[in-house]
């Protein structure tokens, strides 16, 4: 039984990762274990975190709709690998038991953080650009990437732009708005999914998301101020102890 004090604890994980997110990405680290900590088993905790934070993919992606304009081909092929990817990884999650899971989340949460941390070497090879292969060679690793976000979803926009960065031949702000849109498709696919074949807690989903909304919010008024690689920094540490954490524990 979630107390009102935890609701208040959740919503403000949901604030810090919301903000996180807008600045810096890595938000979920934070809401995750909190889900943990107030008593929710592992599973359920991964299912809800899912559902809580899909407004924030809605307004990632509302946020850089212009950046969308032209890239109709590219999302005809790719949101399609993005949402059937996110099912496969929602199925696979329902399909794990909780020891298992338990069991892997030390590694999912390390492997979280490596993703931040290669971030900004991510986005400087990209602006410098490379070699680009066909677009259709892409599809194998977004959908990799997709079954990850499905499953656990961590790290997954990271994970994205640098997926499409080695087949499309673009600027770095289209390639950040087109890695929006897939992130949402499958974050919303996976939600859906789970909402009908999951067990989620949804007292704790509403209060989250609404934190989340207003984190962004306040996170996106913050963003000309504040530097994205230290708050960076910080998501990766807390990470690093909360992987620890979860390994003592197993």
């Amino acid at each position: 039984m979630i107390s009102a004090l935890d609701f208040l604890i959740l919503a403000a994980a949901a604030f810090a990762a919301g903000g996180f997110n807008a600045l810096a990405g890595g938000g979920s680290i934070f809401t995750f274990p909190v889900l943990i900590a107030v008593g929710l088993p592992p599973i359920m905790a991964n299912v809800t975190n899912t559902i809580a934070l899909c407004p924030g993919y809605v307004g990632g992606v509302l946020a850089q709709r212009r950046d969308l304009t032209g890239q109709g081909r590219r999302m005809a092929l790719l949101l399609p690998v993005a949402a059937v990817g996110g099912v496969v990884g929602a199925w696979l999650l329902t399909q794990t038991d909780e020891g298992t899971f338990e069991a892997l989340i030390p590694a999912l949460v390390l492997g979280a953080c490596l993703l931040l941390a290669i971030q900004d070497p991510v986005r400087r090879m990209l602006t410098r650009g490379s070699a680009r292969i066909p677009l259709a060679w892409a599809i194998p690793p977004v959908i990799l990437a997709a079954v990850y976000g499905g499953y656990f979803g961590a790290g997954l926009s990271v994970m994205y732009l640098a997926m499409i960065g080695l087949a499309l031949d673009d600027t770095l702000t289209r390639l950040n708005g087109l890695k929006q849109a897939m992130g949402l498709v499958t974050n919303v696919t996976a939600a859906l999914y789970f909402a009908g074949m999951a067990e989620v807690h949804w007292p704790a989903a509403g209060v989250m998301a609404v934190g989340a909304l207003l984190g962004g919010a306040a996170g996106g008024r913050l963003a000309s101020v504040v530097r994205p690689g230290v708050l960076r920094a910080i998501v990766i540490v807390i990470g690093v102890l909360i992987a620890a954490a979860f390994t003592l524990r197993g």
